[in-house]
């Protein structure tokens, strides 16, 4: 897919290091033409992030707190600062309290509630609201990420998976806000990949292995395969896919019973 992003320019968000969904988006893009933004939240990340960006030959790096608008409206200020247009963004932004990725979901904190939902599906809400005026010219894609715990029962997975859930559902209404502007949304739903974030989930090398050993493909998702969709989705070739969950997951998602042999 060489060059079939050439011309066009995004922002990514969430990338914590090269292990990350984001990262492997991210690298993708760059190499099919893209130019590409990369937005950090603290120091710390930033520190992280400078090295991967300079690596795809980009130098724009703005500190975002999503939960914060004055920093939502200054993150993007500066994007608007620096490009009239933007053509994608991607957001590979979760968030829970690790102490209850583990256990069961009827012990969920209504603090934790409504921090998990806040970090992982309203600043979807919030970042497509401030990238809108930017795609209004030309169109755009809007992409998260999502996981199949938001419409099955994974265990330890919690209030993730509500969240997810409700994450899917914003993609949709997006999805129909944003068409007539030709502003396309989607989400993409890897299997389990071993990333930061996966870790936090307890159980996180059982779900990998299982799912290894079970899906259709017997494989787990790539951060190539996972970039590549990305690349699609924000192409040409996406023009016409909208309000949609796309998995990459070696077809996990379609079993009924695990494989004979892992009964």
């Amino acid at each position: 897919m060489s060059d079939v992003l050439k011309g066009k320019r995004g922002l990514v968000m969430g990338v914590a290091n090269d292990r990350s969904i984001a990262w492997g988006i991210a690298k993708a893009m760059h190499e099919a033409g893209a130019e590409l933004a990369f937005s950090y939240q603290g120091e710390a990340f930033g520190k992280r992030v400078e090295p991967l960006a300079a690596s795809v030959g980009s130098d724009f790096l703005v500190d975002m707190d999503v939960t914060d608008d004055a920093s939502l409206d200054a993150g993007f200020a500066a994007l608007a600062e620096r490009w009239d247009t933007i053509d994608f963004l991607v957001h590979a932004i979760a968030f829970s309290d690790k102490s209850e990725l583990t256990g069961r979901f009827l012990n969920t904190s209504r603090a934790n509630f409504k921090n998990s939902m806040d970090i992982s599906v309203y600043s979807f809400i919030e970042c497509a609201r401030r990238a809108h005026p930017m795609m209004i010219e030309k169109g755009g894609t809007l992409l998260t990420m999502t996981y199949q715990g938001s419409n099955r029962v994974v265990p330890s997975y919690n209030v993730m998976g509500v969240a997810k859930a409700a994450l899917e559902s914003a993609t949709r209404y997006l999805a129909n806000d944003l068409g007539p502007e030709g502003i396309r949304v989607n989400a993409i739903s890897p299997g389990p990949m071993k990333t930061l974030a996966g870790a936090a989930i307890g159980g996180a090398r059982k779900t990998y292995k299982h799912t290894e050993q079970n899906a259709p493909l017997r494989a787990n998702a790539t951060l190539e395969a996972v970039g590549g969709t990305a690349v699609y989705l924000c192409s040409e070739a996406g023009a016409c896919t909208t309000g949609e969950v796309i998995r990459v997951d070696g077809g996990f998602h379609t079993l009924g019973m695990p494989q004979p042999d892992h009964l």
